[in-house]
């Protein structure tokens, strides 16, 4: 997928959604003073400014395990448009090529989010509103503000299901790994895309992430994408993410595909 052709493509699909990104980007960059529901969190370190200490210590839950809990943005706002910008090789099976490079050629405008459809792993964490994480005994949960979705990873010990119905954010089981989160997920329908860009995956594709939080406000994720009918290899990305602090979630919904993301190319 590096030919001259399709690079053509490329550009032009981010020359039209340039200035919607800058808008969106500008936007939630001052969304938490004016959008959010703003609140000062008795529990964050504070700077002698009254802001919260983003380099402080990260948090711990009461079993000494890392916390996670918190508001996050993301840090790399061009990997919404193509989460493999940063990792070369990434190759895609002939069939998958195919379907990618109508992807590319479609500008975008056939994309599920653009449709009013959901986001999926990880592309519900690409896009540049807030998610929030939830640390609960048995399972932690994970809440997206755009679309109001929501993913259950469960902690509990129980495998994933077997023959699944399929589902856009599939079914995900975690487990601590020397300080990381470690979620894996199946059971995935084959309808979403990977990233704005169109990177497909099939219904084979399985998912291994490995949240870390280095300091009380920035989080990485080391992502797998396993999916042999789409890639000839499994690959890896990672992802960065900020802490929004003093915030809570407010809904965010696609009505009648009017969002500014549908009219991109229109």
């Amino acid at each position: 997928m590096d030919s001259l052709y399709e690079g053509a493509i490329r550009a032009n699909f981010r020359a039209r959604v340039r200035n919607v990104l800058a808008g969106a980007l500008l936007f939630y960059a001052v969304f938490p003073a004016t959008a959010q529901w703003k609140w000062r969190d008795p529990t964050a370190p504070r700077l002698p400014s009254g802001k919260a200490n983003l380099s402080a210590p990260a948090p711990k839950q009461a079993d000494g395990k890392p916390d996670l809990s918190g508001e996050w943005l993301v840090h790399d706002p061009h990997l919404q448009f193509n989460m493999a910008a940063d990792t070369p090789g990434v190759e895609l099976t002939p069939a998958y090529a195919a379907i990618y490079k109508e992807h590319l050629e479609q500008e975008g405008r056939e994309r599920p989010s653009g449709n009013c459809l959901p986001h999926s792993i990880p592309d519900a964490m690409l896009a540049p509103t807030p998610f929030k994480i939830i640390h609960t005994p048995k399972e932690t949960l994970i809440l997206y503000e755009e679309f109001v979705d929501f993913r259950q990873v469960f902690t509990d010990g129980r495998p994933l299901p077997q023959d699944p119905e399929p589902a856009w954010f599939g079914y995900s089981v975690g487990r601590w790994e020397n300080g990381a989160f470690v979620v894996e997920s199946r059971g995935f329908n084959d309808k979403s895309w990977l990233d704005d860009d169109g990177h497909p995956h099939s219904d084979a594709l399985h998912t291994i992430e490995r949240f870390r939080r280095p300091d009380y406000g920035h989080m990485t994720l080391e992502i797998t994408i396993d999916d042999p009918k789409a890639y000839v290899k499994p690959w890896n990305a990672t992802i960065r993410f900020d802490l929004v602090p003093d915030t809570e979630l407010i809904e965010s919904v696609c009505e009648n595909n009017k969002d500014p993301q549908h009219m991109v190319g229109k």
